[in-house]
């Protein structure tokens, strides 16, 4: 009955700490083996998300920067992209700078930043554990506006921007979405990652909202997909655990929240496996095989 599982990364496949368990992995091997395609459709910059697609052997498709981009991993192409133009991010670099809150922004290359902070952090940390071929290029650039203005980089994934304070938060997405033609992620809760220092556990919690280019969208992008593969959109099993997968979990055909899922996410799926600590993967793909 389902031909393609749509999986999200982060607080899904990856767990608190970025890692992807055995078990989870075993299960996309199944899933394959029996002529399901897995598509990874993450927030992530490009690069990052076709080194994780390559690890797991998901490699078709990926969906990137909130469905900014679809690609072709076999043929080595952009086959659907809604990219941020340069004006609208030095808009939003300047208002940012004007309100001293944290941002980073997304190419399809890399991460681009001010200071190694908040979802900057989990990425250096999680490319402490991984090989050089592997790692989230990370740039670090004190004049970002600068940096992007003389770029020849025109098209950009997204933006990122963060704060551990609630109502300064609030205040600055309240000011985003008065801009037009761009995409405010709603997010109401705290994002909360696991980081390791030597032997200590540490725990970053920030609110934050990803900003993109107007019906950008994961479910967008793989409406897309389903064109050029042929697949109709209830062969689709979409897993996700955010605000971002809220449109692919409510209109795939098999729509499966993670146990850690917010409670408005978990609202809409038609399952809700356990959480990404846990080998929710593994446990939601076992379940679609049982009654493939």
């Amino acid at each position: 009955m389902y031909k393609l599982i749509a999986i999200d990364l982060d607080g899904t496949l990856l767990n608190s700490s970025g890692e992807i368990s055995s078990e989870n992995i075993e299960a996309i091997r199944l899933a394959k083996e029996k002529g399901i395609e897995i598509v990874i459709t993450s927030g992530r910059v490009s690069d990052s998300v076709l080194n994780i697609a390559k690890e797991i052997g998901a490699d078709k498709y990926f969906i990137s920067g909130n469905g900014s981009m679809l690609y072709d991993i076999q043929k080595n192409r952009i086959v659907y992209e809604n990219f941020i133009d340069k004006n609208k991010i030095l808009s939003l670099i300047k208002m940012c700078d004007e309100n001293s809150i944290y941002y980073n922004i997304y190419t399809e290359k890399e991460v681009i930043a001010k200071s190694i902070n908040y979802n900057v952090a989990v990425y250096n940390y999680e490319n402490t554990k991984r090989p050089e071929e592997k790692k989230t290029r990370i740039n670090i650039i004190p004049d970002l506006y600068g940096y992007v203005k003389h770029s020849t980089q025109d098209k950009y994934l997204k933006m990122t921007v963060c704060d551990n304070n609630k109502i300064i938060f609030e205040g600055i997405v309240k000011k985003f979405k008065e801009i037009p033609k761009i995409d405010v992620l709603d997010v109401s809760h705290m994002s909360s990652k696991h980081i390791k220092s030597g032997t200590t556990d540490i725990e970053i919690n920030y609110y934050y909202t990803e900003i993109t280019n107007q019906y950008v969208d994961k479910w967008y992008a793989l409406k897309e997909l389903c064109k050029i593969e042929g697949i109709k959109e209830e062969e689709i099993v979409a897993i996700g655990d955010n605000i971002n997968d809220f449109l692919m979990i409510k209109n795939a055909g098999l729509g499966v929240a993670m146990g850690n899922s917010s409670p408005v996410v978990k609202s809409i799926a038609n399952y809700v496996t356990t959480d990404n600590n846990n080998s929710g993967i593994a446990n939601a793909i076992n379940m679609v095989l049982k009654d493939k």
